[in-house]
């Protein structure tokens, strides 16, 4: 047998408790001398070309999951949205008000209980009658309605990526992470300040955790490209609002 020098015992030491530190700080499930070992090879590329890259796997793949709070305009939105470039079906919650939105090609439609079309009226008080017609009803929303414009952007791919992605200030790498088991390369704006962007390591850089500048919210994205059906409403489970929808 031959003896191992001491030294090199406490090397092995060393190296062996840096491993644990950065496993158990970053959540990598192994200790290896090219970090990059095994992924898509984005966390090597220079910032803006993983912003690049990122960004258009976002706009090619065929759908995505959104998921997590949106804050805008000094109001908190809850989404939970599937989004693809012909529709969109999923949930908002706005002031203790939770919705259905479903949009079809053009088509844009709006689902509630009684209590939101209870205050959806010009004096926060809708009609008993009215409210009876539209609880648990698709409501087609008219395109010339201002709620349309308003509502319809929560079901719109193109746009929310758009609006969503950027980060502000100096972009720069923020170190590997992990989010839903998979390894990511997380970018940062202004060192956090402007928002920071994981993308991930594994297969296609998508885009997958979101945190917004100026505590703007907080979005996952998952199902990057994982196909859903948009089917529209049955004719008994659909009716038309009769006015100008609620806006606020």
């Amino acid at each position: 047998m031959t003896a191992i020098p001491q030294g090199r015992t406490r090397r092995a030491a060393l190296v062996t408790a840096i491993c644990a530190l950065v496993v158990s700080g970053t959540g990598l499930t192994g200790c290896s001398e090219d970090p990059d070992e095994g992924t898509n090879g984005v966390g090597k590329l220079p910032v803006a070309e993983i912003q690049r890259k990122a960004r258009t796997a976002a706009d090619t793949a065929e759908a995505v999951h959104l998921s997590g709070n949106l804050v805008t305009s000094g109001r908190t939105y809850k989404l939970d949205m599937q989004l693809k470039s012909d529709g969109a079906t999923g949930s908002l919650t706005a002031q203790g008000s939770t919705f259905q939105l479903l949009r079809i090609g053009e088509q844009l439609y709006l689902k509630a209980d009684s209590g939101f079309w209870s205050d959806a009226g010009n004096d926060g008080k809708a009609d008993a009658g009215a409210v009876d017609k539209l609880n648990g009803k698709y409501v087609r929303v008219p395109q010339g309605d201002p709620a349309y414009k308003k509502f319809s952007g929560f079901t719109d791919k193109d746009l929310l990526l758009e609006g969503l992605l950027a980060l502000h200030g100096k972009v720069a790498t923020d170190g590997r992470h992990e989010q839903a088991g998979v390894r990511t390369i997380r970018i940062a704006g202004d060192k956090g300040s402007g928002g920071t962007l994981d993308v991930s390591l594994e297969g296609d850089p998508y885009p997958l955790l979101l945190t917004r500048a100026g505590d703007g919210g907080t979005l996952t994205f998952s199902d990057w490209g994982k196909d859903f059906a948009l089917e529209k409403p049955k004719k008994g489970d659909t009716v038309d609002y009769g006015r100008q929808l609620p806006t606020s």
